[in-house]
């Protein structure tokens, strides 16, 4: 069946969970929230192991058939996740799909993910088979006379009511990059804590000139720029700059690492990574340098910090934010991470 994304949440609240699904654009946020919605029901349904394949050159299509053969120790259900990005299948990689569709092996549920598909894949046989027997969901970017809305209603599921200029402005701001809206709006929701906002309050809060040096901020520390960590962070604090973005950005930013480093860690393509977490080429080589200076446990242990840096600047932990952010944003340039009293 073909299904629109804004239909997903309420097939899945109903139990309903086909064998195989492909999800397929180039959108890339509401990609992966759709593939996240699917992953979290097949949890719900008992599906507690999860195998990720990806297609690279050379890729074998004769694994995922056997994925499907392999019978676990410890869970009965298995979920199994093809990952083409914007590669096609090809002749062979049609064949083992169409196969794979006509007789879903037995406690397996098959999840693809690609780019966007054209006419031509969208009427080849291996399409058609996972139309009949699956679900093939489509995710289109949203048309900017619909962006406003489409902010709106994101911003009431974080907790905020934005008035409709205040909708604009941000619509206005992110260009119609959802990732960025979405960084957006979880930045009001943690400078406001809930509430209204108009438009003055949204300049205010998420004005040009303060979000950019925050950024300057994280890029010196990702380029492992000590010295200029330092002179940035005296000059944030010298302006006056809320605490509260400080731990925002250095949050945001180490989240997104641990999940690209976890990955690479199972052997998931760079590119595909910095896509799905929204980092663009103006930024890849800074984010490439800090994953190649920390490992996956140094970047798990600075994220802890900045969760109580997080929970410092809320009023519900002792310490001095700002001197815990520079301890922070000192140990993702390199130096060690000290302890902040």
């Amino acid at each position: 069946m073909r299904l629109d994304p804004a239909r997903l949440p309420a097939l899945l609240s109903r139990g309903e969970l086909p064998p195989i699904w492909l999800i397929s654009g180039d959108e890339p946020l509401q990609l992966l929230e759709c593939a996240d919605a699917v992953r979290e029901a097949a949890r719900g349904q008992g599906y507690q192991e999860r195998a990720v394949l990806t297609v690279e050159p050379g890729f074998d299509w004769g694994s995922l058939p056997a994925e499907g053969q392999v019978r676990s120790l410890f869970a009965s259900r298995r979920l199994i996740e093809l990952r083409l990005g914007e590669r096609k299948p090809g002749r062979e990689g049609a064949a083992v799909l169409k196969a794979w569709a006509e007789a879903p092996p037995a406690d397996n549920l098959l999840l693809i993910t690609c780019g966007r598909l054209d006419r031509k894949a969208l009427s080849s046989a291996w399409c058609r088979a996972i139309d009949r027997a699956g679900a093939l969901v489509q995710v289109w970017p949203v048309p900017p006379q619909r962006l406003p809305g489409w902010i709106g209603r994101r911003a009431t599921a974080l907790g905020l009511k934005l008035d409709a200029a205040a909708c604009a402005l941000i619509a206005e701001r992110v260009e119609g990059n959802l990732l960025a809206a979405r960084q957006e709006l979880e930045l009001l929701a943690l400078l406001l804590d809930g509430g209204e906002a108009d438009v003055e309050a949204v300049r205010r809060c998420v004005g040009d000139s303060a979000r950019f040096d925050v950024f300057e901020l994280v890029d010196a520390a990702l380029s492992g720029d000590a010295a200029r960590v330092a002179r940035v962070h005296a000059g944030l604090r010298a302006e006056g700059l809320e605490p509260v973005i400080l731990a925002w950005a250095l949050n945001r930013e180490l989240r997104a690492l641990c999940r690209i480093a976890a990955g690479l860690g199972g052997g998931r393509p760079q590119a595909e990574l910095f896509r799905e977490n929204g980092i663009w080429s103006s930024r890849q080589q800074l984010v490439g340098a800090a994953l190649r200076r920390h490992d996956p446990p140094m970047l798990r242990h600075m994220l802890r910090a900045a969760g109580e840096l997080e929970r410092q600047v809320k009023g519900a932990a002792p310490g001095d934010p700002w001197e815990h952010a520079l301890a922070i944003a000192m140990a993702l340039a390199g130096r060690p991470l000290r302890a902040v009293a």
